[in-house]
């Protein structure tokens, strides 16, 4: 019997090139190799010359070899990681919702199953949040009107909240002040949106680049949109939801870890028809749904008041949890799809449909 040994991994010529051998195996797996073939080389020798002993050393040589390439196949695929804020919320309004164990928590990733590392409630002075208001600036600018609703807003979040007010401005997110945890120096930069028709370009845009130059570099913390648009992309004004720009906001807000909300608020020119404004409203749910977040405002035309809304949103970033996963990861760090499943609990679940799955070793 031909006895392989470590040196067999080596570079051989064929036909004038070179073919590499197999990556080395874990030594663990090295190691139960070794030991199943001296197995079956004892078996071999000590018993014999029987032929049934020697065919069952072969057996039981390629099963071993099998099982350890199986596992090392599998170790090579394996060292995906990622992480995503999940909602929770009780069924019923205004209820407190139950408080959800790592153990409740099951997930797919890809549509397979993975490993949940990490659940955590997102509350307290280290659940550190980190939250843009990006309005369109060509919004009607009766939206001074609701200046009192996010003055109240901004004043009730928690002091370990940094907040920004930004502007989308031809196909930019425009700050109109720092990412600061003083929010009344927030609440300065707060002005009506007084831009022409169109010149936001596409708020779809405005989210990419947002996305893109997010103003921290804190990766610890939440990172939280709200969106205030009639999300209607003027470079793709009938309704596509396979629009580039919208699916290209999408990748860029899940890589950069973007949980985006939106409230449906008319831009000045012509009136939407009925069919404008279910195009704009779709595509924001789109994006959404995508990211972990909600579109906050379904009706038609504009809300009477956007109090009910940040009302809802706080309750929201007062019930989250931080979710960690590993699973495998086959090519290059992508977007992937997820699915959260929680066992034996009546919430109502609001997790991203999409998550950022990067090398394990890669840095937060």
């Amino acid at each position: 019997m031909r006895r392989w040994g470590r040196d067999s991994n080596r570079d051989k010529s064929c036909g004038g090139g070179m073919l590499r051998g197999p990556k080395p195996m874990p030594e663990r797996l090295t190691q139960l190799r070794q030991t199943v073939l001296d197995c079956g080389q004892r078996l071999y020798l000590e018993g014999g010359i029987r032929m049934n002993n020697r065919k069952m050393a072969i057996w039981m040589t390629a099963g071993a070899l099998l099982l350890a390439a199986q596992a090392f196949s599998q170790n090579e695929q394996a060292g995906g990681k990622g992480r995503a804020v999940v909602t929770i919320l009780a069924k019923q309004h205004g209820a407190t919702p139950a408080e959800v164990s790592q153990k409740d928590v099951s997930i797919k990733v890809n549509g397979k199953p993975a490993l949940v590392t990490r659940w955590a409630p997102l509350r307290g002075p280290d659940a550190r949040l980190e939250l843009v208001l990006l309005i369109d600036s060509s919004g009607v600018s009766s939206l001074g009107s609701q200046f009192a609703d996010i003055e109240h807003f901004i004043n009730g979040l928690p002091p370990n909240t940094k907040a920004a007010i930004a502007y989308m401005r031809n196909g930019s997110a425009v700050f109109a002040g720092p990412l600061t945890a003083d929010h009344a120096e927030v609440l300065r930069a707060l002005h009506l949106p007084g831009g022409s028709p169109g010149s936001s370009a596409s708020p779809y845009f405005c989210l990419s680049e947002l996305a893109k130059h997010w103003p921290s570099g804190d990766r610890g913390a939440r990172r939280e949109v709200v969106m205030v648009t009639n999300g209607v992309d003027n470079y793709q004004p009938e309704l596509n939801l396979d629009d580039p720009y919208v699916l290209a906001a999408i990748d860029d807000s899940v890589r950069a870890g973007l949980v985006v909300y939106s409230i449906y608020w008319q831009n000045q020119g012509p009136a939407l028809t009925s069919y404008g404004e279910n195009a704009g409203q779709s595509l924001l749910i789109e994006v959404t749904e995508a990211t972990g977040g909600k579109n906050l405002w379904a009706g038609m035309g504009n809300p009477v008041s956007l109090q009910p809304f940040f009302e809802e949103l706080a309750s929201r970033l007062e019930n989250q949890y931080d979710l960690g996963f590993s699973t495998s990861l086959n090519g290059k760090p992508a977007a992937e799809t997820l699915k959260v499943k929680l066992d034996g609990l009546t919430v109502e679940v609001t997790a991203p449909k999409q998550v950022f799955v990067k090398q394990a070793s890669a840095a937060e």
